[in-house]
């Protein structure tokens, strides 16, 4: 006996969130520590934490002071004002997509339009979400209770845990009362994931066991699509529950959790699977008898692969003779060896071609039997909008051949969500495709892998915006570049790296430091979640010159320096990137200057000698002529012109002058008047 656990079960990100910040309120905060209702619809969850200081009740009149913790479920506003009222602190454990959906519907209800919201009216998340549409909101289960809608345009979004399917029906039924729809899919991708691999799994074994609390909302939908496979299915909430005669007979059991269960009580019950198993099962099958088949033609047959030739497979189907499965009905694509396809001992399928030939072969076909399997599967993947699996077989016209189980046509435009020039890379590739064309009677699917890598990318930024913060170091690869900055990918979302924030100095273009296809580690200085905009830093994250300028240019030192610009007033140079000073005109010379132009000019190298450091203000004041009056080669002033009288010695010069806004401006003005 095996126990399968499907691949996505268990704790999803809001509710490990919720747990974690529990937790920590536990171990950091003085003072009662209350959650309003039940943190997760988890029993032995609820009462570990109970155990730790983290006390449920069920409504704000019973807190005696202290902190109250919103479940990842969320609430209306009127409990925030109510905590506020009675001196409550607030700890917002709200699933960052259970938000979202609060947002969107109390954003539709600012613009007057009703908010129609999918789910369970008796569900906590959707009378949350319902207190947040100023009292617009509309609750349906499903698009049959829909009535006629007078308002020209609504909105929709849909409880978090809700099937796709089920949210595209009400979208569509609003469009066919010819309103303008607002339609927000706040559908949590986690749940779908959970609910798709549960769906896969169940159609795989003898057995399901779904386990998570009985009041639930998306354990309980789990069970739901697993008893519509017609699968055996079994609800519980620990491994107590658990009964022999539940197992008895069967090789292949199945279990998924829900979003509440931790992953110690998921081992818990595969483990108490298969000692039940044992208990009930160690004997079986031993005393069996062999029955002799007789396979009928179109009779779904399973054997055992027990020769593989390059023509042809030979299968134990226990009848009286072995089945044959030609090549060319291993796969509906050309078969090189058939190896590629099965092995000795893989337990197949097939369909029964011929009982029995000229030779008395009995003839079988795999791709006929795969196809015959692969209809149902993929009928109800495409009314749910599920994503399934296939493999990329051939390049052909305007596409691609995926086995999806049978032969599925992916359109090139479908195959990425940009422009693809070679499509030979994806041969032999599995892709994840969702169908959107099916005939069966012409025996024609077509698939999209565009849809799902859209999907993903929306994901990807929804995750990116609920939980980057500012002050964060990230992995970004830079995109495009702008004459402003450049655009970095966060992972599904771009963020701005402006050119104020790539260098500590000066820079003229963004290709200076970085260029496209560069990963760079860099800081996020701001989020705004409403415009969907992140501002990115990279000097940040690079050490700042200025930190220890005070150890590296002390006062009375004489250090060498690079003239950057002129300016009336005097000479700004570089010591270092990103650190500049100022020479002021009465120390480029020990003899009066008139411009600084007559004594220096830009990209000149010179000695310096340091007066001031101010690291606060980023100032640090210069002297070229206490470096010449030291006795070191002073630079002669360029020779002027014959006719110029000889420049008049500075009688008095104060080493302290600093820069005034008439040196600044005084020029400008001068050349106004």
């Amino acid at each position: 006996m095996e126990v399968l656990l499907a691949n996505k079960a268990g704790f999803c990100y809001g509710v490990k969130r919720a747990i974690d910040m529990a937790l920590t309120a536990a171990r950091e905060k003085k003072g009662n520590i209350y959650t309003l209702g039940p943190l997760i619809h988890n029993p032995q969850v609820v009462q570990d934490l109970a155990k730790q200081g983290v006390k449920e009740i069920k409504n704000l009149d019973e807190a005696a002071g202290g902190s109250v913790i919103i479940r990842s479920h969320g609430v209306g506003p009127e409990i925030f004002q109510q905590a506020k009222e009675k001196g409550l602190e607030i700890i917002d454990a709200t699933c960052p997509f259970v938000a979202r959906a609060q947002r969107a519907a109390h954003e539709m209800a600012e613009q007057g339009m009703p908010v129609y919201i999918l789910g369970d009216p008796g569900h906590p998340e959707v009378q949350g979400i319902l207190g947040w549409t100023l009292g617009k909101g509309i609750v349906v289960e499903n698009a049959d209770e829909l009535s006629r809608v007078d308002h020209p345009k609504v909105g929709v979004v849909a409880q978090t845990t809700q099937p796709l399917a089920n949210y595209r029906k009400l979208v569509e039924a609003l469009e066919k009362q010819g309103v303008e729809v607002d339609a927000r899919n706040t559908i949590c991708h986690a749940t779908g994931e959970r609910q798709r691999a549960a769906l896969e799994l169940a159609q795989k074994v003898d057995v399901m066991v779904v386990l998570g609390g009985k009041n639930s909302a998306n354990t309980k939908k789990l069970a739901r699509i697993c008893q519509e496979t017609g699968t055996p299915t079994y609800h519980v909430e620990s491994a107590q529950e658990l009964r022999e005669e539940w197992f008895h007979g069967h090789k292949i059991l199945g279990l998924t959790a829900g979003a509440s269960t931790p992953d110690a009580i998921i081992e818990e019950v595969k483990r108490r699977m298969k000692e039940l198993d044992q208990m009930t099962n160690g004997e079986e099958g031993m005393n069996e008898a062999m029955e002799v088949k007789s396979p009928q033609p179109g009779e779904l047959v399973k054997g055992v692969v027990v020769q593989v030739g390059m023509d042809e497979v030979l299968v134990d189907i226990g009848a009286k003779s072995e089945g044959v499965i030609p090549r060319k009905e291993l796969a509906f694509y050309g078969v090189d060896n058939p190896q590629d396809i099965v092995k000795v001992g893989d337990e197949i399928e097939c369909i029964v071609i011929k009982a029995e030939d000229n030779e008395g072969k009995i003839i079988l076909s795999k791709e006929r039997a795969d196809a015959e399997k692969a209809w149902g599967g993929l009928e109800e993947a495409m009314e749910n909008g599920t994503v399934i699996k296939g493999v990329v077989r051939e390049v052909v016209k305007g596409g691609l051949l995926v086995d999806v189980g049978i032969r599925a046509f992916l359109p090139a435009s479908l195959v990425e969500r940009g422009y693809v020039e070679d499509l030979t890379k994806y041969l032999n590739q599995e892709i994840e495709v969702r169908v959107i064309e099916l005939n069966k009677n012409r025996k024609k699917v077509v698939v999209s892998r565009k849809s799902v890598l859209e999907e993903q990318h929306a994901r990807r930024r929804e995750e990116l915006l609920a939980t980057l913060q500012e002050g964060q170091v990230v992995k970004g690869v830079v995109r495009r570049l702008t004459n402003f900055g450049a655009f970095a990918d966060l992972g599904g979302l771009d963020g701005l790296l402006h050119i104020s924030e790539m260098s500590w100095h000066r820079i003229n273009h963004p290709q200076e430091v970085v260029k496209v296809g560069d990963e760079l580690e860099v800081m996020v200085l701001k989020v705004d979640r409403e415009n969907e905009k992140i501002s990115l830093g990279l000097k940040q994250v690079l050490p700042n010159p200025w930190d220890n300028v005070e150890q590296k240019y002390p006062v009375g030192s004489v250090v060498p320096a690079k003239v950057v610009r002129l300016a009336p007033f005097g000479a700004f140079v570089q010591l270092e990137p990103g650190v500049e000073g100022l020479v002021h005109i009465s120390h480029l010379a020990d003899h009066h200057v008139e411009k600084p132009e007559d004594v220096v000019k830009e990209g000149d190298e010179v000695n310096v000698k340091v007066l001031s450091v101010d690291p606060a203000e980023k100032r640090i004041r210069l002297s070229i002529r206490e470096v010449n009056s030291e006795g070191r080669p002073a630079r002669e002033p360029r020779q002027r012109k014959l006719e110029e009288p000889a420049a008049q010695p500075q009688v008095t010069e104060n080493p302290e002058e600093k820069v005034t806004l008439g040196d600044v401006f005084g020029d400008m003005f001068k050349e106004d008047k």
